[in-house]
């Protein structure tokens, strides 16, 4: 059985009041927890049952029971972003992992309808490569800092600011962003993009937008010349490296696993660093006996699901975008199959370049981790 432990003030951890909520809303659409649906949810409790406690199933279930039935009648899929929370990401979801992975998965799904489990951006790249099906947002404010730091036109005048050069476009901002960018990235590719790119145009710096960290942490990377935004996730932005320092004291032999929107000098004296997908992936292949991944909070509950035995420690920080998808708007979408999400044609054209610009690359064999213990580069901020 994986243990979870909640370590510190920055963690919010899962409580009651989240079932608390998902009973009342159950109660108000005319849903019950009875024999039928206990009998219905049974083999999916199995699976959450080390993170969800059994006085939280009864409030969940009867939304999980429902949802699973709207699936079938709207001919919908589900995708489930690492940072949902378990009784959506493992109970509710089809498709399971990282933004772009789950919208290359919806594309070639045949289901009419994808609910996008996650924040906005991630339901417009997930309307980009599926423009022939209707994509629903559960909740419309379900937005993202990093997104959000950056628009369309501030793309323009920096490429006017730096002619010549082209701009590399995280996969975490609107689809606006990625029309006005000559290739999109992913945090396990985004060394091999830059240098890619700045190969292809003959030149030795970059624009890369909009995440600083990401950024500067790619710059320890590679000998190409970053030039960055100042955009930050507010989620991994908190942590620190006296959060690691105290980590490492109050649990002797933890290994600290970080993602490399976290600032620099948390890489720097990090154990390990990469990807969410690159996260899940040395849990799984290492097996550590404690470990701490500094990244949303709901990312260790789904990663100790299939790694029983690992002690989980959370020093972590929720984000209050995507906890704004719940089970009972998920329930209300597939009900009412809203909110839409609608996409300028010629911006989503645009898009679809950036992104298939960054698809036409060749496969690595596995993502690039990012080197611990290194110090951080200057990049120039625009």
């Amino acid at each position: 059985m994986a243990r979870i432990i909640d370590a510190g003030p920055v963690c919010e951890p899962r409580t009651s009041m989240g079932a608390f909520g998902a009973l009342n809303a159950a109660q108000a659409r005319g849903l019950e927890y009875n024999d039928r649906v206990k009998a219905e949810t049974a083999h999916l409790y199995e699976m959450v049952k080390d993170v969800v406690t059994p006085m939280e199933w009864p409030a969940y279930a009867p939304l999980i029971a429902a949802i699973n039935k709207l699936k079938g009648q709207r001919d919908a899929v589900i995708l489930a972003h690492n940072y949902m929370t378990p009784e959506i990401f493992a109970c509710v979801g089809d498709f399971r992992g990282d933004s772009l992975q789950l919208a290359r998965e919806a594309a070639n799904t045949p289901a009419r309808v994808i609910v996008q489990g996650g924040v906005h951006f991630m339901a417009e790249t997930s309307k980009i490569l599926s423009p022939d099906k209707i994509v629903l947002i559960p909740d419309e404010r379900a937005g993202c800092s990093l997104a959000s730091s950056i628009t369309g036109a501030d793309v323009r005048l920096i490429k006017q600011r730096f002619p010549g050069l082209p701009v590399v476009t995280y996969v975490n901002t609107s689809a606006d962003v990625k029309a006005e960018s000559d290739i999109c990235c992913t945090s396990s590719n985004a060394v091999q993009v830059v240098e890619a790119v700045a190969k292809q145009w003959g030149v030795n710096r970059v624009i890369m937008i909009p995440d600083e960290y990401l950024a500067r942490n790619v710059a320890a990377m590679t000998n190409i010349k970053i030039i960055a935004w100042h955009g930050k996730c507010e989620v991994h932005e908190q942590f620190s490296a006296a959060d690691v320092v105290e980590l490492r004291d109050a649990h002797p032999g933890v290994m600290i696993l970080a993602h490399p929107e976290c600032p620099p000098d948390v890489l720097e004296v990090a154990d390990y660093a990469g990807s969410t997908a690159a996260l899940a992936n040395y849990v799984k292949k290492n097996n550590p006996r404690k470990v701490v991944l500094l990244t949303e909070c709901s990312m260790s509950d789904n990663v100790a699901l299939e790694n029983p035995g690992v002690e989980f420690v959370k020093p972590c920080n929720l984000c209050p975008h995507m906890k704004r998808i719940t089970l009972e708007a998920i329930y209300d979408a597939l009900v009412e199959m809203k909110y839409e999400v609608h996409i300028d044609p010629i911006i989503a054209k645009e898009a679809k370049r950036a992104i298939d610009a960054m698809l036409a690359l060749p496969k690595t064999e596995k993502p690039l981790d990012f080197e611990v213990g290194r110090r951080a580069v200057e990049v120039e901020l625009v």
